[in-house]
Formats: structure tokens, sequence, C-alpha cells
């Protein structure tokens, strides 16, 4: 079965932005423009790269949607755009619930292990 036309479009936006926060470079980047906006040469300063470099950086981050970048005379401050990094949230939530649920199922499993043989409780096969 195919993914509707939405849901492809959605797939695409979650790869990007997967594809973008793969490096730590690009996610130190977006933890500084957490705080607001910045320059290329702001940017560029806890980093042992050229601007060149960081300048590819924001590319990728701005072709994934999670950065703007403004024109402000000389200057082209960069900015976060959190809708993306909300996206992939809850994306990553509806797993977190399926985990946090497989995990609670062992927990009753491992305590029912616990207790003493002759205090077991028959389990059921049906499921």
């Amino acid at each position: 079965m195919q993914p509707s036309g939405d849901s492809r479009v959605a797939q695409v936006g979650l790869d990007a932005t997967f594809a973008a926060l793969a490096d730590p470079t690009r996610r130190a980047i977006l933890a500084r423009l957490s705080s607001g906006e910045a320059s290329v040469k702001e940017l560029r300063e806890p980093f042992a790269m050229t601007q060149a470099a960081i300048s590819k950086h924001l590319k990728v981050l701005e072709r994934a949607g999670l950065i703007s970048r403004n024109r402000d005379a000389q200057r082209r401050p960069s900015q976060l755009v959190a809708t993306p990094l909300e996206e992939a949230s809850e994306w990553l939530e509806k797993y977190r619930r399926f985990w946090e649920t497989s995990f609670q199922r062992l927990d009753g499993l491992l305590s029912e292990m616990k207790v003493p043989a002759k205090k077991r409780k028959p389990r059921s096969k049906a499921r």
C-alpha cells in the first residue's frame, strides 16, 4: 500500500528534518538559534570552520525548513523555524508511547516472575 499524497509530503519533510539533525554542527547551530537570530559570522565563532563551511550547513538547514534567512543590509541573519522540529517530535511521540507500553508489560512480567512459584497466578495463554 502506497502512502497518500499528503503522507508522502510529510514523509519527505521528516526525512529532510532528520537528515539535517544527523550532523552535530547543525544541531549546535539550531541550539544557538533557539536563543535568537544570528549572522553567519556569529554562528561560525564556536567552530573551527570556514564561513563557506558554515554557509553549507545553513543551506541544509534552510532546505529542511529548520531555519529562515533574511536580508538586513549586508547581513543575512538566520532564525530558527520550530515547525519541522514539532512535526518530528510528534512522529517520535508515537514510538515513545509504543515503547512505554512495551516496557510496562515487561515490568509486569518481571514483577510476576519475582513472586515465589507457589503464589504465582497461572498465566492465560490467550492475549
